[in-house]
């Protein structure tokens, strides 16, 4: 499955232009933007797993700097401060990880 099954490729394409430069990310906007907010929480737990690349159950701090580029290969990579600021937004229990629950709720709270 790839993320043009979940979500349309136009709207992918002006977000990730939207956030094209360096720390300009906000993942609210983004998040609204790339249509992920419409979704079922199903649908949205299918983008985690395609963001989840090494299939551990969680995106970590080093997958998370490669967030666009899940969405769009080549979006740019997140800056260090950019990649600080979504993992504090997200990773609610303070493990240094984004779960699927917490990823829902990082998209449900956009």
């Amino acid at each position: 499955m790839s993320m043009t099954d979940l979500l349309n490729a136009e709207d992918i394409k002006k977000a990730v232009g939207a956030f094209s430069a360096t720390d300009s990310f906000d993942h609210k906007k983004f998040f609204q933007m790339v249509g992920l907010k419409k979704k079922s929480a199903d649908d949205v737990k299918k983008v985690f797993h395609i963001l989840d690349k090494d299939k551990s159950g969680f995106i970590e701090e080093d997958e998370l700097g490669f967030i666009l580029k899940g969405f769009s290969p080549d979006a740019r990579d997140l800056s260090a401060k950019e990649t600080k600021t979504l993992m504090a937004a997200g990773d609610k229990d303070g493990d240094g990880k984004i779960g699927v629950d917490e990823f829902s709720t990082l998209v449900a709270e956009s």
